[in-house]
Parts: structure tokens; sequence; C-alpha cells
């Protein structure tokens, strides 16, 4: 039997109120590239991008604005702002199949969390050890500004899982 060529990450879409205030929030406190935007896009079928996103997203969406960032390592962040969109997320639900959630690295999750506090997102719990007095590895779980909620490791996802996290 052939194992299946284990694909690359390319980028993870997520949608925000304002767009302006996300790229600020995801290039200041995370430090990620901005690529492109934003820039509108409106509903037709004339163009390339028009047809994509009709096809994604159906009919009646009139416009959204959207940004490409990067993350250090080459993984895409692309945000969309619509023009017509709820004022508010829904309840965080991890029992509802979908995406809850996305994850960074950064080894001073301490002074991460604190700029995320402090420039408008939350911190969903304590900072927590995996491998207390074995290892220096932790996570927490925050919140951008906009309710986006995302995972925060000091190590790889690699390093995090090989040995065994549930002892």
């Amino acid at each position: 039997m052939s194992k299946t060529y284990p694909r690359s990450f390319s980028h993870i879409g997520i949608t925000v109120p304002d767009i302006e205030k996300a790229i600020e929030f995801y290039t200041e406190v995370m430090g990620w590239y901005l690529l492109m935007g934003p820039e509108d896009v409106h509903e037709e079928t004339e163009s390339a991008i028009g047809k994509m996103c009709v096809d994604v997203f159906g009919t009646g969406w009139k416009k959204f604005r959207i940004a490409h960032l990067s993350t250090s390592d080459g993984v895409g962040f692309e945000m969309f702002e619509f023009a017509e969109m709820a004022s508010e997320r829904g309840a965080f639900d991890p029992y509802k199949p979908g995406v809850f959630h996305f994850c960074v690295q950064d080894p001073n999750i301490e002074e991460l969390t604190k700029k995320i506090v402090e420039y408008g997102g939350k911190q969903r719990m304590p900072i927590r050890e995996y491998y207390p007095n074995e290892k220096p590895f932790k996570m927490v779980y925050v919140e951008d500004p906009f309710g986006n909620i995302f995972e925060i490791y000091t190590h790889s996802y690699e390093l995090t899982y090989s040995s065994g996290a549930y002892k």
C-alpha cells in the first residue's frame, strides 16, 4: 500500500468586520506581512475572480473587501470583509463540525498574549504547560478583537506531539 504524500498548508481564510483594523492587528501584533490589499471584489461574472467568488459565495453578496497576509513561514492568511454581514460572530461552539481555531507558534507566549490583549483581543484561558517539570512546552487559547479564536504554542507541532502530550 502506498502512502499518500503529505500536502503542505497553503492558507486560511477568515471573515472580519473591519479589514483595516484586522490588517493593523495581524501586522502589528503577529508581525505578518501584508502581501495584497485591501482590494474590493464586486459580484459579477465577467472576470475570473468574479466567477470564482460567485461559485463559492453564490449570488447576492454584492461586494467584499479582501487582503492577503503571510506568516514568517510562508503560510497565507486571507481576510474577508463583506459589505453585508452579521455584526457579531456566533457563539463559540467547538462541538459543531468545522474549523474552530488555528494555531501560531511563538517562544515568548506571555509577551504575545499580553500584546493580543493590549490590541483588543482576549486571553481565553491561563497559559498551560504540556509537560510540567519535564519540557518547557506551553499553550494558550486567545481571541482576536473580531472574535476569531486561535491558539499559541511555544514549540512546533511536531515537537509538542511527537513524544505524546497526553500522559
